[in-house]
Formats: structure tokens, C-alpha cells, sequence
């Protein structure tokens, strides 16, 4: 059982492995650039290959109409860039790009960027690129996949469990093994209905929309999902032939029935994190290992403890047949183990991601759970010794005949060594408190032991259930390495890139009056901004005023104040050479002159990002 706790190391690293999600790498033209004449097309670049949607990039002009352009497509042999061409009068002022792909693991990514063409606008369009998953649609598909998981230890782990460990009795594992194709079946079918809305990020309503059920049959994540269904179709038709066979399934079965399972664990791994980033071959062989080490753990673990529980007290489950799950226990461990350190080095790059990142600190939690697996399973080990050496024990009680004669010889002994004055005399010990006997209170009997091997197995059944948990939110998170390599490109690790920062100041002008002063920092970030100034009055309309003054300070590094110098451009104050030194929450102060004796001055809080 030590094995089953060591599975959840192969959990650090595991059904969730290495590197993946799709990061934004560069766009041309760049974010935030201002460029003297329109663009033929944009490129935006990914840091590994993406798959396009229907709509994957979207084009809004200064005004927010929407701009039409070409379709979406891979730029010439490069299936991580992805070119749209321009219409060849596109205007002038920032346009703003959304875009929405999937990574190659199967992830959906999106966010947003702009650029200026002449000089940027008075505003920008304010586009959502939407989220990168519907929260109801990311809900069930999280909740499919985890059940998928489940299934697929409980199926495969299961008949495994049956041909090597070779219990007396099959009977009280049909119902697992029925369960666990049944619900891995719906799983499937579950999952590749809510394949298109999860990765359009829509509401599950969508999910019976026609052509995007074509669209998802069409895409690799649904022909992976279809293989997967018909792969069980084949396993469900040789189980039933095994059925109605009353021998035992020979070489050739086992050897049917250990490819399917690989066949099934492929599905996975060339749908998850393994299938991107660096040594996708040894990642999707160490995934395909790691899952069958965990679904033979898991499962059969399930399948002991349903025995355990089916012949509580009978004392029907041989020592010899825990004995061999114990040992395919410390194999499963071990490859879980080796494959689980393969995969933590993949998907972090370093030690310092343990602390720093989302994918590091579920990893943390995930090793704090395997330390109690850890425990619970050298607990489990030392009752499957003792349960071998009770049987054992007893066995050899029963075989060892007694002498002939020896009873008689036995009592006249016990009458020599009786005094005769009554006295007591030597204390003759007690058969029952013979050390070797099995009816000893210090030997427990062979149901005693069942039982607390049962407590303890299903104490890891549950740990184990809530790690597989873990993994499964593990799986959604892009892994340390694949951030540190976007954030080495320059690209945010996170989907969505900030369009603009815009930022509203209420000014009062008089008489119970109030205007406004929208202020846009673009792109926000350190560096070069251009800032666009907009005036409105009390009734809402555009307000001219003398004089506009804004700067900027950092008052947790003592830096500024410094000037924006906007000037008047004619309906709008702006520059384009202002430069934010460093990011951080910094304090932008307005001035507004709003009559040749009055003014006023307001502050407000501004974000600027790296």
C-alpha cells in the first residue's frame, strides 16, 4: 500500500504535466505602437502552436465599430502565428485586436492589444476579449474531466487488479468494473458536447449547436475524445466475450486488454500539458506511464478495499492475493515516482516557481498530501505483513499433527508435578496464553486484521480521491516554466493583455456643477505612453477649458511629481513622449483652469504594469 501513497508524488508532476498554455510571444505591428501609414496585416505570435475558432480575431476601430478584415489564418508553415490581412483603407486614430485560440494542450487562451495609425485617438475603443473560459462551462468541464479520471482508475485498475493479484472470487468486482466503463463512457460523450463552448468561452446552452459539434468532431481534442469512446466500445465488447467464458482469459486477452489501456491513456496525454512545450515524445510516454501507474494504484486499491468489505469477517480474501497488490503497489510507485519527478522538472524550470507561482504552490499542496498517503500507506503495509503472518501462523496449526499418546503422556505429567501438601507449586502455563497459538489476545485473528486493513485502505482511497482533485484544477494552470518563457519573450503570462489604462477624474465646477476629465495612458505600462485628455461639462458634452495640466507620483518610491506636458490638440490635451519609469500604483494630479481666475485640482489613482 506504500506504493498508493508514493502514486500521488507521480501526482506532483503528474496527470497534469509540464508545459503548456499558450502564451502571447510578440505582435506586428507591436502593441501600443503609433505607425505612419496603415498595416497590410496583423501577425500576432504564440510560444507554442495554437488551433483557431470561427472568430478568432476580432478588429474595432477608434469609434468601436467592428473593422472587417480577412479571415483568420496560420502564417506559411508556422502553426504557432497566426496572420489576418487589413482592408486597404483603414483610417486613421487605435484600433484595438481581440483574439481567441486554443493552446495546443487543449486550452483555450485570449486577450487584447492596440495600435495607432497617424495618431492615436481621443479614446480607444474598450474591447473585452472575453473570458477565457464561461464560469458555468468551465464548472462542468472540470467536473467531466475529474470524473473521467476517476473512471479510468476504476475501470483499468480494476482488471488489472483481477489478472495479476488473481482473487478467488471476481464476482464483487463486476459492479466496479461496470461502473467504471459506464461512467467513463458518459464522461467522454459529456466532455466532447461541451468541447465547443468551453473553448469559445459561451454559456453550456451553446454546446447543441450543430456546427459546433462538427467543428469539435473536426478538431483534435474531439477526434482524441472520439477515439477514446471508440476504444471503449472495443474494451466493453471483450468484456462482455470474457463473460460468457468460464475459463480464465489467456495471454492473448491480457495482451488485447493491456493496449487498450495504453490506447485509453494516449487520449489523455496527447490532449494535456505533455503534447506542448519541450520533449513532447518522452512527455507523452512519461504522461501515458504515469496515468496507468496511477489507474492501477487507484483502482485496484478501490477493488481490495471492495473485497474487504464484501467478505468482512469470512476471512475470503487470501493473504497471498494482498501480498501480490502490495507489490504491484511498489511498482506502480515506482514509475509514478520516476515519471512524477520528470514531469515537476518540466512544468516548473526552477525552485524558486514552488513559491512564486499558481502552478508551484498547487504542487506544494499536492506533495503535503502525498506526505499523508505516505503515512496512511506505511500503515496499510504493516497490517498486510501481519495478515500473511496470521494466516501463515494458522496455517501451520492446523497441519502439524499431535503424537499418539501425547494427550495421556500430557496429563500424567501435569499429575507428577501436582504437591501433595496442596501447596501450590510451579505455575503451569495457561494453553491460551501460548505465544504461538493464533487465539493469543496479543495475535489478532485473520477478520480483525481485515478490518483495520479495510480502515486504512479506505482512509487512502479518500486522500487519494481529493489529491486526483488537485490534479485536475493542476491541469488548467499554466505551468512555471512555460511563464518564465513568456515573460522572457516580453509577453504577459497571463491571458488577456491590458488594452489601455483609462482613468476618470470628477472635477467641480461651480454652482453645484461637475465635469470630468477621462485621462487614457496607453499602454499603461513602463516606458513610452501616450496620454490622450478629454474635457466633458456638467451636461455631458465635450468642454473646452484654457488650461489642463496633468503629472504624475510615486509616492511609495518618492518619485515625481512628473509632467505629462499634454497641450492642446484641438478637442483633446495629449503628448506622446511621456515615460513611466517604473510600475506601481502612482498618483495622477489634474488641474483643470476652468475660467481665467478659477481652477481646480484633483487626484486620483492610476496603475501602471510592466
Amino acid at each position: 500500500m506504500l506504493l498508493g501513497s508514493m502514486l500521488v508524488l507521480l501526482l506532483f508532476g503528474g496527470a497534469g504535466p509540464a508545459s503548456a498554455h499558450a502564451a502571447l510571444r510578440g505582435t506586428d505591428p507591436a502593441d501600443g505602437t503609433v505607425l505612419k501609414s496603415a498595416p497590410r496585416s496583423v501577425t500576432l505570435t504564440f510560444t507554442e502552436s495554437v488551433a483557431l475558432l470561427d472568430d478568432s480575431l476580432r478588429m474595432y476601430d477608434p469609434s468601436n465599430h467592428r473593422v472587417s478584415t480577412g479571415e483568420a489564418q496560420h502564417a506559411p508553415g508556422r502553426s504557432d502565428t497566426v496572420r489576418v490581412t487589413l482592408p486597404a483603407k483603414l483610417g486613421t486614430g487605435t484600433f484595438t485586436v481581440a483574439w481567441r485560440v486554443v493552446s495546443a494542450d487543449s486550452h483555450p487562451v485570449s486577450g487584447a492589444f492596440t495600435f495607432s495609425v497617424g495618431k492615436p485617438s481621443p479614446t480607444t475603443a474598450r474591447v473585452d476579449p472575453g473570458q477565457t473560459e464561461d464560469p458555468a462551462t468551465g464548472s462542468l468541464y472540470n467536473i467531466g474531466r475529474y470524473a473521467a479520471y476517476m473512471a479510468a482508475a476504476l475501470l483499468i485498475g480494476t482488471l488489472t487488479f483481477a489478472a495479476v493479484c488473481r482473487p478467488p472470487d471476481f464476482t464483487p468486482l463486476r459492479g466496479a468494473v461496470r461502473t467504471g466503463w459506464w461512467t467513463l463512457a458518459a464522461a467522454t460523450v459529456f466532455l466532447l458536447v461541451l468541447r465547443a463552448p468551453y473553448e469559445e468561452g459561451t454559456p453550456p446552452a451553446t454546446a447543441f449547436d450543430m456546427s459546433a459539434l462538427t467543428r469539435t468532431a473536426t478538431g483534435r481534442p474531439g477526434l482524441l475524445l472520439l477515439t477514446r469512446l471508440a476504444l471503449l466500445l472495443v474494451a466493453g465488447a471483450l468484456l462482455l466475450l470474457l463473460r460468457r467464458r468460464a475459463t480464465p482469459p489467456g495471454r492473448p486477452v491480457l495482451a488485447a486488454g493491456a493496449v487498450l489501456a495504453v490506447g485509453l491513456a494516449v487520449t489523455w496525454a496527447a490532449a494535456e500539458h505533455a503534447s506542448a512545450g519541450i520533449q513532447v515524445p518522452v512527455a507523452i510516454t512519461s504522461s501515458v506511464l504515469h496515468l496507468l501507474a496511477m489507474a492501477v494504484w487507484l483502482g485496484g486499491l478501490t477493488a481490495l478495499l471492495t473485497l474487504l468489505s464484501r467478505t468482512a469477517g469470512s476471512g475470503a480474501v487470501p493473504a497471498a492475493t494482498v501480498t501480490r497488490f502490495s507489490r504491484l503497489a511498489f511498482a506502480s510507485v515506482t514509475v509514478l515516482v520516476v515519471t512524477g519527478v520528470y514531469q515537476s522538472w518540466r512544468g516548473l524550470g526552477s525552485w524558486q516557481a514552488l513559491s512564486d507561482t499558481s502552478y508551484g504552490r498547487l504542487l506544494v499542496a499536492k506533495l503535503a498530501a502525498v506526505t499523508v498517503l505516505l503515512m496512511m500507506a506505511a500503515l496499510s503495509r504493516q497490517w498486510t505483513a501481519r495478515l500473511a503472518a496470521v494466516e501463515v501462523s494458522g496455517a501451520v496449526a492446523e497441519r502439524v499433527p499431535e503424537p499418539v499418546g501425547a494427550r495421556a503422556a500430557g496429563a500424567e505429567a501435569e499429575a507428577a508435578a501436582e504437591p501433595v501438601d496442596g501447596s501450590s507449586g510451579p505455575a503451569r502455563p495457561s494453553s491460551g496464553s501460548s505465544p504461538s497459538s493464533p487465539a493469543s489476545p496479543a495475535s489478532p485473528s485473520v477478520p480483525d486484521v481485515h478490518r483495520a486493513l479495510r480502515r486504512s485502505a479506505l482512509a487512502e482511497v479518500a486522500v487519494a480521491v481529493a489529491v486526483l482533485g488537485v490534479t485536475t484544477v493542476l491541469t488548467g494552470t499554466l505551468p512555471a516554466r512555460a511563464e518564465a518563457a513568456a515573460a522572457a519573450d516580453g509577453s504577459a503570462p497571463d491571458v488577456g493583455i491590458a488594452t489601455a489604462s483609462v482613468t476618470t477624474v470628477p472635477f467641480d465646477v461651480g454652482q453645484g456643477g461637475q465635469g470630468k476629465v477621462q485621462v487614457t495612458l496607453d499602454p499603461g505600462r513602463v516606458g513610452r505612453n501616450s496620454v490622450e485628455a478629454v474635457v466633458y461639462g456638467p451636461d455631458g458634452g465635450l468642454s473646452t477649458v484654457p488650461e489642463l495640466r496633468i503629472s504624475l507620483t510615486l509616492p511609495a518610491q518618492k518619485i515625481g511629481p512628473i509632467d505629462t506636458k499634454v497641450t492642446n490638440r484641438g478637442g483633446y490635451w495629449g503628448t506622446d513622449s511621456l515615460n513611466v519609469p517604473i510600475p506601481g500604483t502612482w498618483t495622477m494630479k489634474v488641474t483643470v483652469r476652468v475660467s481665467d481666475l478659477d481652477q481646480v485640482t484633483v487626484s486620483q489613482t492610476v496603475r501602471i504594469t510592466r
